[in-house]
């Protein structure tokens, strides 16, 4: 069976966000609450898309895509309130900027 790459980043997003999203718990529950429900939402939204068709695939595409960008700005946020250090998000926001773009491309197929 073939693999969808966007939901297997998602996946790897999640894997890598899972020691932040505890770290910033200890400072601002709400925050990464968000950042846990932001990359979870990302991550289903790929898995539903991907068995849907037409219009509906990629309302769940464009789901994915703000999700992926609300993940990458709660990081911000974080290092921004001092919860997180520049270094410890560089991984996360990689994937995140991948991901970005993978989505992009799902929802601009013509682009």
């Amino acid at each position: 069976m073939k693999k969808f790459e966007a939901l297997e980043v998602a996946l790897q997003v999640i894997a890598v966000l899972k020691p932040l999203v505890a770290k910033i718990r200890v400072r601002d529950p709400e925050l990464a609450d968000q950042l846990k429900d932001a990359s979870t939402s990302m991550a289903l939204n790929l898995g539903e898309g991907s068995r849907r068709q037409g219009r509906d695939r990629l309302q769940h595409y464009r789901i994915a895509s703000g999700s992926a960008e609300e993940s990458q700005v709660a990081l911000e946020v974080a290092v921004a309130w001092g919860y997180l250090e520049t270094l410890e998000v560089e991984a996360a926001l990689a994937l995140l900027d991948r991901e970005g773009a993978m989505t992009w491309r799902l929802t601009h197929p013509r682009a």
